[in-house]
């Protein structure tokens, strides 16, 4: 990666742990693909309503913003989703998985279209 990894954590306080699951997820993404020039990481705790947040576990929102030649590649879970995500462990899983879905399909897409070049060059 040309860019180190941005980590930034909002609406929480920063957690080192938190920070290096982060890094080991961004690694394997890298193992996926070897042409991602940058990663941003956004970590966001919502409070919904401060009298219940002692009692219900609050969302986190995790977006990912990768950086790719001539793409990019953004996950983003909002407020407004059905599924939300009360443990920080579940939802860094969810959102890199997804990342890596998407980071297959460019890889793939990368691929075909490199193919197709060779096949009309013949």
């Amino acid at each position: 990666m040309m860019i180190p990894v941005q980590i930034t954590f909002h609406g929480l306080d920063h957690s080192d742990a938190v920070e290096t699951r982060i890094r080991e997820k961004v690694a394997k993404l890298e193992q996926f693909c070897d042409r991602i020039t940058s990663c941003r990481v956004v970590v966001e705790c919502h409070h919904r309503n401060t009298s219940n947040a002692h009692h219900k576990g609050e969302p986190y929102h995790i977006r990912i913003d990768l950086t790719l030649p001539g793409n990019e590649i953004v996950v983003k879970r909002d407020p407004k989703d059905s599924h939300v995500h009360e443990d920080i462990g579940v939802a860094l899983r969810d959102a890199f998985e997804i990342a890596g879905r998407q980071l297959k399909e460019y890889t793939r897409k990368q691929r075909d279209n490199g193919k197709r070049a060779a096949t009309a060059a013949s």
